[in-house]
């Protein structure tokens, strides 16, 4: 059975799909606006330290598990350690990627319809009130509804196809409109009058800016930027081939990650700083405060609808990697047509997602522990899930996994030395379990 598994038909095709799973709607938009609120470039510096020595472990890990097993989440926790607790890490992360795609689905479609809007000319006017527009785009019942289901439609047609033919295919196209659109933005964000100033705050590390709480969220945001926790990246490297370098692979994945979150900063801030707008708005930096920069600028409808592609393009990129974790699980043993299982869980996660959906209007007043569904549901995969999930498999892969397995999955392919080996090898044994139980207790508290 194993023997006719799909998979990645390259290496090149792995690591697009797995960059395109991590850069999502963490490097685009939480990275800019949580960067813009703890000092810029002291996060920045922050954030590669901790992506190289914390987020990149876990990373491997998750790529050696999966390839070891050659299964998928669920399965593999099951081959790896029958019969034991830790079969349920695979549960959990099946669990996790469905709740957290039904409300990171609701903010697709709004991206969507806000990407609808641009391209038809429909959002920058001469008396816009952007803050206005967005509270109406994700107020309206309806709106909200269609945008989720679009989002959801395109995520169950791409991966209907399975791995090559869908999830690659798909990929390869839209990872490189991603980087274009991005230095296209990046030019036209550096030739603005005062761009400078906006890059100076990016770059230059000033980090008596920076406070404990940043560091926190720094470390936070280095570490679920690359879609480790929820055994997603378990799912796609049991598709890659044993020739395969997996430390490589997965610095490149890094890499690739970094670079992104670097182009965000460096499209968003001197175009921020260049029309004297805050760059610590928040969450509404990229719908209200990004329309209303581009609005005072030549052709700003043009580079708006381009934005929001890009945007869109890594937010779909990203979805994949959850909805094929859910699918991956009930197609394994090929009783079921992915088809089939793909527009089932589609039309689940739908369901699922209605209440996210409708959280900003007819459902706003309902609220437990003070937040919304939305809300809730962010906190509950964001700060207790996801925390739990990146620690379980840190946990497992180092006291529960057999050791000639790591060791051979994580040589092969590679003539890196033995201190490579050793050196990761201590880091998820001491470093990252303590780092996650720090975020996770910070996240908790705050």
């Amino acid at each position: 059975m194993e023997n006719t598994r799909e998979q990645w038909s390259s290496k090149f095709g792995f690591i697009l799909a797995t960059a395109g799973a991590a850069i999502g709607l963490g490097a685009i938009w939480k990275f800019p606006y949580v960067a813009g609120m703890n000092g810029g470039g002291a996060f920045l510096i922050l954030f590669i330290v901790f992506t190289v020595f914390i987020g990149l472990s876990m990373l491997v890990s998750e790529f050696i598990i999966g390839r070891g097993a050659k299964k998928e989440a669920v399965s593999a926790y099951k081959k790896l350690a029958p019969n034991s607790f830790w079969v349920h890490v695979g549960r959990l992360g099946v669990v996790g990627c469905f709740l957290l795609l039904s409300f990171y689905s609701v903010v697709g479609g709004w991206i969507m319809l806000y990407s609808g809007l641009a391209v038809t000319g429909n959002v920058i006017s001469a008396d816009a009130n952007y803050g206005q527009l967005f509270d109406q785009i994700t107020a309206s019942p309806w709106m909200g509804l269609v945008g989720l289901a679009l989002f959801l439609i395109l995520n169950v047609i791409v991966l209907s196809f399975g791995i090559k033919n869908g999830i690659e295919k798909a990929n390869k196209y839209l990872m490189p409109l991603l980087f274009i659109f991005f230095i296209i933005l990046v030019v036209r964000a550096l030739t603005l009058d005062g761009a400078m100033e906006g890059v100076r705050f990016f770059l230059y590390p000033d980090f008596s800016l920076m406070t404990s709480e940043g560091v926190l969220y720094a470390l936070g945001q280095s570490f679920f930027s690359l879609a480790v926790g929820f055994s997603c990246m378990v799912t796609y490297s049991s598709y890659l081939n044993q020739k395969e370098s997996i430390p490589q692979a997965a610095s490149s994945v890094a890499v690739m990650n970094i670079f992104v979150s670097i182009l965000a900063g460096l499209a968003i801030f001197p175009v921020v700083f260049a029309f004297g707008l805050e760059p610590a708005e928040g969450p509404g930096l990229l719908f209200i405060v990004l329309p209303s920069a581009f609005s005072q600028m030549p052709l700003g409808e043009v580079f708006l609808a381009i934005f929001l592609l890009l945007f869109l393009f890594a937010t779909l990129t990203s979805s994949f990697s959850l909805l094929e974790i859910i699918i991956s699980a009930f197609t394994e043993d090929k009783k079921r047509s992915r088809i089939k299982v793909a527009w089932v869980s589609g039309m689940i996660v739908f369901f699922a997602g209605i209440p996210a959906a409708l959280s900003f209007g007819i459902l706003e007043n309902v609220e437990l522990f003070g937040m919304n569904v939305f809300d809730l549901t962010d906190y509950l995969v964001s700060n207790i899930m996801l925390p739990l999930g990146s620690l379980l498999i840190a946990l497992f892969i180092s006291y529960k996994m057999d050791k000639q397995l790591v060791k051979s999955q994580f040589r092969a392919g590679n003539s890196l030395s033995s201190n490579w080996l050793n050196t990761w090898i201590f880091l998820m044994r001491y470093i990252v379990p303590l780092t996650i139980i720090i975020v996770f207790v910070g996240l908790i508290i705050g």
